[in-house]
C-alpha cells in the first residue's frame, strides 16, 4: 500500500517554548473545569449547582482571555469572536451551542454547519477596505409590463478567491468544502467554481495523543499534484484537533516539489494545540476558526468539543467506510441540487482525473 505516515512528535517539535507555556496554563485551568463538570453532573442541590455554574463561567472567561492574548500575538490565528464586532459574537455562540448540543440531530446539525461556514467565509474575505466594486445585473421573474432587471453592487474579491483549490481530507469535510466552494462561486464575478483535490487520510486510533500517527493513503486519493502549484489551498475541516492531517498532506506536497501560494484552514472548532501546530509547521498557513477549545484528551479528541463531526453530518457508517460517491448520494437531492456545480467537480475528480 502506498502510504505516507507522520508522527505526533514531529508536530510537537514545531511548538515554541511560549506555545508550550500557553498549553500548560490552559491545561491547568481545564483540570479545574473538569472538577466543576463532575459537581454539575452529580449534584442535586440547587445552591451547590448554582455556585459551580458561576465557577465554570469564571474559568471559561479566564481561558478565553488567555486565548485572546495568544491570538493577539500570532496574527495567523483568526478566531471569529476575537476579530469581529461585538454585536456578531452572540450569533457565533448560538451556532456553536447548537452544534455542541447532544440533542441536535443530523438535519439541524447540517443547517448549523452551513451557517458556520458562511460566517467563516465572511471572516476571511469580508474586509472591504480599499477594494473595488463589481455590478451584478439580474433578470427577475417579473415580466409585467416589461421584463424587469435589478442592479446590485458587490465587493470585488476575485483576486482573493479565483486562485483557490478545495482540498478535502476527511468524509466530514466534504460538505463544508462544498459550502465554501459555493460561497466562492457566489462572490466571484465570473462564477468561479473551485477545483477539488481529495486526500484519503486517517488517524491511527490505536495510538494516543502523545504518539498519534497520521496515515495518508495515496492509492485512494484523487488529485493532480501539479494543479496545486502556486494555488491558494483551502481546507475546510469542521474540527482541528491536532493539525496532523493537514501537515501530513502539505509536507507530502512540499516533498514532491509542489509549492502552494497559501494554505487556509477553516474550522468550526479548533483546539488550541492544533491551531498552534498548523501555523508553526507551515510558513504560509492561516487558521480561521469560529471557536477555539482549550484541550485534547488522551485519544486526541477536542474537549469540550462536539463529538464526531463526520458522523453528525453524514450519519454513522457502521463498520464499512463509505466512499466519496456514496457520501454524495447520502446528501440527498436537495443538497445535490444546491451544490450541483461542486458535485460535478468532485465526480470529475474521482471518475476522470483519478484514472490518470
Amino acid at each position: 500500500m502506498n502510504q505516507v505516515v507522520l508522527k505526533a512528535d514531529a508536530l510537537d517539535g514545531y511548538l515554541t517554548p511560549s506555545d508550550r507555556d500557553y498549553i500548560d496554563r490552559m491545561g491547568a485551568l481545564y483540570k479545574e473545569v473538569m472538577t466543576s463538570y463532575s459537581v454539575l453532573d452529580k449534584s442535586r442541590v440547587v445552591d451547590e449547582k448554582k455556585r459551580e455554574e458561576e465557577t465554570l463561567i469564571r474559568l471559561f472567561n479566564e481561558m478565553g482571555t488567555l486565548m485572546q492574548q495568544l491570538c493577539k500575538a500570532e496574527k495567523r490565528l483568526h478566531v471569529y469572536s476575537f476579530q469581529t464586532p461585538q454585536e456578531n459574537h452572540p450569533e457565533a455562540s448560538r451556532v456553536i451551542a447548537k452544534l455542541r448540543d447532544h440533542q441536535t440531530e443530523n438535519e439541524e446539525f447540517v443547517y448549523y454547519i452551513q451557517r458556520a461556514y458562511e460566517m467563516l467565509f465572511k471572516l476571511a474575505y469580508g474586509g472591504t477596505a480599499g477594494l473595488t466594486k463589481n455590478y451584478l445585473i439580474v433578470k427577475t421573474p417579473v415580466t409585467d409590463p416589461v421584463q424587469n432587471f435589478a442592479v446590485h453592487k458587490i465587493t470585488n474579491i476575485d483576486e482573493k478567491i479565483e486562485n483557490t483549490v478545495m482540498c478535502v481530507m476527511l468524509r466530514g469535510a466534504l460538505l463544508p468544502s462544498m459550502i465554501m466552494s459555493k460561497e466562492i462561486q457566489e462572490y466571484s464575478s465570473h462564477g468561479y467554481v473551485t477545483p477539488f483535490a481529495l486526500f484519503k487520510i486517517r488517524r491511527n486510533d490505536a495510538k494516543r495523543e502523545n504518539d498519534m500517527e497520521y496515515i495518508l493513503d495515496l492509492d485512494r486519493s484523487y488529485f493532480d499534484p501539479h494543479s496545486l502549484e502556486g494555488k491558494d489551498l483551502i481546507f475546510a475541516d469542521p474540527m482541528n484537533a491536532t493539525a496532523g492531517s493537514l501537515v501530513t498532506v502539505i509536507r507530502y506536497l512540499l516533498n514532491m516539489g509542489i509549492k502552494p501560494k497559501s494554505i487556509q484552514f477553516f474550522n468550526v472548532i479548533a483546539a488550541l494545540k492544533g491551531a498552534l501546530r498548523a501555523v508553526r509547521a507551515l510558513d504560509n498557513c492561516d487558521v480561521y476558526t469560529l471557536w477555539m477549545d482549550p484541550m485534547l484528551n488522551e485519544d486526541a479528541y477536542i474537549m469540550p468539543g462536539l463529538g464526531d463531526a463526520g458522523d453528525r453530518i453524514n450519519g454513522k457508517d457502521g463498520e464499512q467506510p463509505r466512499n466519496i460517491i456514496q457520501l454524495v448520494a447520502d446528501y440527498g437531492s436537495n443538497i445535490a441540487r444546491l451544490y450541483r456545480a461542486q458535485l460535478r467537480e468532485v465526480e470529475d475528480t474521482v471518475l476522470t482525473r483519478g484514472e490518470v
